[in-house]
């Protein structure tokens, strides 16, 4: 198996965090009509740091739930989701790099997993911050990345 040109603990897109759109990263798409920063009076300025507590977790084929906290630390970034009833109450860990984009307007995190792939991942145990927990997480992840058709392969 040759090795990921994927990081899963790595933000593929930091300007999505920041609420704006840039012509340079095509995994995240302006929505309809704007070219490039957002339009509307709760959008975040280009630039502004978004605190993404609260907003909703979209997957590829449906809702997973909201999120309860987040790390943008280097090398370590991701979401934990609290996935209300869907599966039990639980909590999932979702690496940064599994986030698609980020819609400011609707406070919505878009992923680039199915709920299945999400629901079958290492259960979330908040004490096993532990290196080899992330390793196992990762690997998950990783294994399962799939790049947007068209995409540039870029080593992170």
């Amino acid at each position: 198996m040759q090795p990921s040109i994927f990081n899963p603990w790595a933000w593929r897109d930091p300007s999505a965090l920041a609420g704006g759109y840039t012509q340079t990263t095509p995994s995240v798409t302006p929505p309809e009509g704007q070219e490039g920063g957002h339009d509307g009076p709760d959008a975040p300025g280009p630039g502004t740091l978004v605190d993404l507590v609260g907003y909703q977790v979209q997957a590829s084929d449906g809702r997973v739930g909201s999120i309860d906290e987040t790390s943008d630390e280097v090398d370590a970034g991701h979401l934990v989701v609290d996935t209300g009833p869907w599966i039990f109450g639980q909590k999932v860990l979702l690496p940064a790099g599994t986030v698609d984009r980020v819609d400011h307007q609707e406070r919505v995190v878009y992923v680039d997993r199915t709920r299945q792939q999400i629901k079958d991942a290492p259960p979330f145990d908040p004490d096993s911050a532990d290196q080899e927990y992330r390793e196992r997480v990762g690997a998950y992840y990783a294994d399962s990345y799939l790049p947007p058709p068209g995409a540039i392969p870029r080593v992170i």
